[in-house]
């Protein structure tokens, strides 16, 4: 079953805010987070609903069993970028998504450092550009991520544009995907 698909949120490829939501979770640890059942989407609604009724354009999980570390965003990956490094939550309860592992190639192709790891809150403010990644939207760079129970926000665009390293991998994927770039991984199959 294949259908087109755009990106996540109105206005293509452009930042949006986040709000971490500590009251419900995507998925439980060793559950069934690292499937891509139907499941998974549903059991993320009452929060999405919940970040929409705030202003946002999504919603921010932190692990289900400490609530200090990145997890998912809304129903796509995190990734990170700083000191020339992608970074993304390693976790027992992430879809292992193939845009992610994706991009994280063509990172490395790019020279550019690569890390799968834990990540704590506090470390949002460190980074230089960050990303929510998935089939539908490929990048969809984000603006800030505000966790209003502790009074933080975390802004990463401080101009409100994507950062240079996500408008990058986001045009070289796509270039892939499109067949204007050369696909040298065999990631792309012809229909006809």
């Amino acid at each position: 079953f294949v259908t087109p698909v755009g990106p996540y949120f109105k206005g293509g490829f452009s930042t949006n805010p986040y709000v971490i939501i500590r009251e419900f979770d995507r998925a439980a640890p060793h559950g069934t987070g690292i499937y891509k059942v139907g499941g998974n989407y549903a059991a993320s609604l009452r929060a999405n609903k919940k970040a929409h009724d705030l202003g946002y354009s999504c919603e921010f999980y932190l692990d289900a069993k400490e609530k200090k570390y990145i997890d998912e965003c809304g129903a796509a990956n995190f990734f990170g970028i700083k000191d020339n490094t992608y970074i993304t939550p390693k976790s027992s309860s992430i879809l292992p998504s193939i845009t992610n592992k994706s991009l994280m190639q063509l990172a490395e192709d790019m020279g550019i450092k690569v890390e799968r790891r834990p990540i704590p809150e506090e470390e949002l403010e460190t980074f230089e550009e960050a990303g929510a990644c998935g089939t539908a939207a490929v990048i969809s760079p984000i603006q800030r991520i505000d966790d209003l129970e502790n009074g933080k926000s975390y802004v990463i665009s401080k101009d409100g544009k994507p950062g240079p390293v996500c408008t990058k991998l986001y045009n070289k994927l796509r270039g892939i995907q499109y067949g204007d770039e050369p696909d040298t991984y065999g990631w792309v199959t012809i229909v006809e």
